[in-house]
């Protein structure tokens, strides 16, 4: 790992001024750092870097700023095609920055600095300004966490743990159920400072009872990441883990993080807060000394309700300080969010007393506070609303020690209930299970509708304090873990270092570009305004959107077999993304990382028989047969890891390398294959798609080998790029036979079969990146461009142009208005205007979708409209995401024919 701290200011001539990135923050406005520093991506064009530790960063005024660099992706040719950029919270944020050429071996400007130590059973991390200790094994995943630096530092909480429950029954019954805690089994420093480190951390859960013995059962595998910058007090966690249970017998009652916090101080000195909607604070002490019917005096009361140490109570009005023994004292607190829009807060005196409500509200920040007037620390949840049933716990606040509890799964909700949402309906044959695929467009299989493998990830903040926080720093912590402080590129650095596609940047120079222009920022609007309308939450929901709208019901089609959760189904990831780069929106943004988080995790098994493949659209997203490739494509992850740096997204993009190993296992076509008596899978002769699939293996494979280095992915991109271009009919040949032990395509298969839906899951934007490869001498792969511009010149072509060059025309080109912009990607690499013509006639004229419902251009929609107008009679994110990047991608190569009118 190469890193940098930058100090030297930036000149105006020589090497360094072959690199300008400027970075604005996503909010426009600088935020506070001290929420735990903040990462970026930064992309740069090929054989310009050759390391990344030679990247500095400045101010708005030049200024050098604290920096570490990184690569996270490199060119072919080994020089840097993405480098992470940390800051740290040493100093107050610039309004902007620039990252710019500067000495490798940069002094340190002065200030914090992360140090790590590692230990045989634990790491220390000490940022300046906190200090955690990170366990290597046992149930404490954090052992401690001291607020300051070094020997001075005050410890503030300690065993740090991952908790959870489960029942064998989905009805709750708290009598039958097993506690759980989080075991570690190892604990690897990913990066040392000096502005960031990360330490990961896995493990499994395990019964309490048996927590501590080697080689127990467990489940539930986990993966921490702790996040720690220079000067912060807060470091992030980034928590993912695996649901391997038996969905009919395991039913996951709770699961959380919980602190014990220590507490010195007298109990009106004691002080908890929570988290309440927009900026708002339930402040509490655990024994309240004002409302009192006699009144201790103005300094005390001040004191006591900002959390600052009282007074001695020599100095109290002693009618209350004699008489402090009548005022109860509070020992457990309870935020409660069981749906998107409301809150509950109670409060008891003992375990054995009743609970007295607090406070309601609708939709809590997620951020809980124990401590004293010695210190204490808060603990966060990003989208906690979002992702309910939550909620916050406090107990144990009258004793020496505390205990502060984020809920990711509430223990008061009902249990997680994953088991398959209808009985099969008899569909026990692929003959019955294509029938029905007619009528609900649900593709069932028994037993496929599995959630066994499946993920999610929650992203936490922690925050060491030295003594009780005022209101305004709690408050401003809660919005930084609420939306997290983020630097990007601006989209003119984007488009200048021509990453990502073809795109180009938002231009309203003409009526009908401006006419476009609006028609995709409506369709934007409109599909970040219908998360909140349709309230698109809840644990495993958060993230994804609806597949199609029931005009009739006036509602998405939530019940309704393959119409209902999307799943990537026609790229709605890289609509977002690629709308991201070109508007630099920061709603499209977080709606394209929450998308990437869920599609990620929760569409695609990372572990059992599926392990690699994502599930096709359902009523619940691991319900149906169609396990595929296409979902779990790093196609759609790689923005994200790009601009954000974030290591569980490169992990999942990486677990994939080996996924043409699950063409041995599961044939996607299996229940529609023409030569399906005949076809048994072969490692020597296993039948990929050349659209859907390949395009799949082609993104993982350029994910690893550029993240990675790794030659094996290399080697099988190249050698099947060239295969392809081997092909007498190239992708026209539809299928090809692969050898898993070569990875390589066999070259003589003549025939022509064409899928509509072959182009419309990444293989446009994967061809263009790679064709450009090819363009640069950086990938020598002989034919493979030729097939690619065949494919994209052809599609759309009349059946006469077709037979010519082909010997047949195909069936099966519909999709029309998506495929246009093929014949623009020709048109624009052959300059050829009158196929630029027929991609313009085709994206206007439209076409069928799926057969049955019409392909409209992106229709214009008011992100309050409740029930769509007749227009959106058939919506669907199928064609947003399809209309929307043939909108942008015509545009950008094809522009200028736009025609008039």
């Amino acid at each position: 790992m190469t890193t940098a701290l930058s100090t030297d200011a930036p000149a105006t001539d020589g090497p360094r001024a072959a690199v300008d990135v400027p970075l604005r923050w996503l909010e426009d406005a600088a935020p506070d750092l001290a929420s735990g520093g903040v990462t970026c991506g930064v992309p740069l064009r090929p054989g310009v870097v050759r390391d990344a530790g030679a990247l500095a960063v400045v101010d708005a005024d030049g200024r050098p700023v604290a920096a570490q660099t990184w690569p996270l992706a490199t060119w072919p040719d080994g020089s840097v095609k993405w480098s992470g950029v940390a800051l740290g919270a040493g100093a107050a944020p610039s309004s902007s920055y620039r990252v710019v050429a500067g000495p490798a071996d940069a002094p340190a400007a002065g200030g914090p600095r992360v140090t790590v130590t590692e230990h045989a059973d634990e790491v220390v991390v000490d940022t300046g300004a906190c200090v955690v200790v990170v366990g290597r094994s046992g149930p404490h995943v954090v052992r401690s966490v001291r607020a300051g630096t070094g020997d001075a530092a005050v410890e503030v909480a300690r065993a740090g743990r991952l908790v959870s429950s489960r029942q064998d029954r989905p009805e709750p019954d708290h009598r039958s159920r097993r506690e759980s805690v989080g075991v570690v089994r190892e604990a690897v420093v990913e990066q040392a400072g000096p502005v960031r480190a990360v330490v990961r951390v896995s493990g499994l859960h395990r019964d309490v009872d048996r927590a501590h013995e080697d080689g127990a059962a467990g489940w539930l595998p986990f993966t921490l990441r702790l996040v720690l910058a220079a000067g912060a007090p807060t470091f992030r966690l980034v928590h993912s883990f695996v649901w391997d249970g038996e969905p009919e017998r395991d039913f996951l009652s709770s699961l959380g993080l919980r602190f014990d916090v220590p507490l010195r101080s007298a109990p009106y000195d004691r002080h908890v807060r929570l988290a309440g909607a927009d900026g708002g604070l339930v402040r509490e002490a655990v024994q309240g000394v004002t409302g009192l019917r006699r009144d201790p005096g103005a300094e005390v009361r001040a004191a006591h309700v900002a959390g600052r140490t009282t007074p001695p109570l020599a100095a109290w009005d002693p009618r209350v300080s004699e008489r402090l023994r009548w005022v109860p004292t509070w020992d457990a607190w309870s935020l409660r969010q069981p749906t998107a829009n409301g809150f509950t807060v109670q409060k008891r005196t003992a375990s054995d007393r009743p609970w007295i409500d607090v406070a309601q509200g609708t939709r809590s920040d997620g951020l809980g506070y124990l401590g004293d007037t010695g210190g204490g620390i808060a603990v966060g949840l990003t989208g906690f609303w979002q992702s309910h049933p939550t909620g916050i716990d406090v107990a144990g606040a009258t004793s020496d020690l505390g205990s502060l509890t984020t809920w990711l799964w509430s223990p008061d909700a009902a249990p997680m209930d994953l088991r398959f949402y209808h009985d099969g309906l008899g569909q026990d044959t692929y003959d019955d299970q294509l029938d029905a695929l007619e009528i609900t467009y649900e593709d069932y299989e028994p037993g496929f509708g599995d959630a066994h493998g499946i993920g999610r990830t929650h992203e936490l903040t922690v925050t060491a304090y030295a003594a009780t926080p005022d209101a305004g720093a709690l408050a401003r912590l809660a919005a930084a873990t609420a939306v997290r402080p983020q630097l990007v590129p601006t989209p003119e650095a984007l488009h200048d270092a021509a990453v990502l596609g073809d795109w180009d940047l938002v231009d309203r120079g003409t009526p009908e570009r401006a006419a476009l222009e609006d028609r995709l920022a409506t369709m934007l609007d409109f599909y970040v305004g219908q998360v909140d309308q349709r309230s698109w939450y809840g644990f495993w929901n958060f993230g994804d959107v609806m597949h199609a709208y029931d005009p009739d019901r006036h509602v998405w089609r939530y019940d309704v077999g393959g119409y209902a959760w999307d799943n990537s189904e026609l790229s709605p990831d890289l609509w977002l993304w690629t709308s991201f780069l070109r508007t630099g929106r920061a709603d499209v943004f977080r709606l394209a990382e929450r998308m990437t988080r869920h599609t990620g995790d929760v569409d695609v098994y990372h572990a059992g028989p599926w392990q690699g493949l994502g599930s096709r659209h359902n009523v619940q997203h691991w319900g149906c047969s169609a396990k595929q490739l296409r979902i779990s494509t790093p196609a759609y992850r790689r923005p994200h890891y790009f601009l954000t740096g974030d290591e569980h997204t490169r992990d999942l993009m990486v677990a994939q390398r080996d996924s043409d190993r699950t063409f041995l296992g599961l044939d996607p076509t299996r229940k529609v294959r023409p030569d399906a008596a005949t076809y048994r899978p072969r490692r020597d002769a296993l039948a990929v798609g050349l659209g859907t699939d390949w395009s799949a293996l082609a993104a993982t494979w350029l994910a690893d080998w550029e993240v990675t280095g790794d030659e094996r992915s290399r080697d099988r991109l190249v050698g099947t790029m060239t295969d392809i271009g081997a092909l007498p009919h190239g992708f026209f040949t539809g299928e090809a036979l692969y050898d898993l032990d070569t990875g390589r395509f066999a070259t003589d298969r003549d025939r022509v079969t064409v899928s509509h839906l072959s182009a419309v899951f990444g293989l446009v934007e994967i061809c263009s990146e790679l064709v450009s490869l090819v363009d640069a001498g950086l990938v020598d792969a002989p034919g493979f461009k030729d097939a690619w511009l065949q494919y994209c010149r052809l599609y759309l072509a009349t059946p006469a142009e077709q037979e010519a060059e082909l010997g047949v025309a195909p069936s099966g080109t519909n999709l029309e208005q998506a495929h246009s912009r093929l014949a623009a990607y020709a048109a624009q690499r052959l300059g050829d205007d009158g196929l630029a013509d027929v991609a313009w006639r085709a994206y206007f004229r439209g076409g069928e979708f799926m057969g049955e419902e019409a392909f409209h251009p992106v229709p214009v929609l008011p992100p309050e409209t409740l029930v769509p107008i007749d227009e959106a009679r058939t919506l669907s994110t199928n064609d947003a995401a399809q209309c929307s990047l043939a909108t942008l991608q015509n545009l950008a190569l094809i522009g200028h024919r736009l025609p008039p009118g």
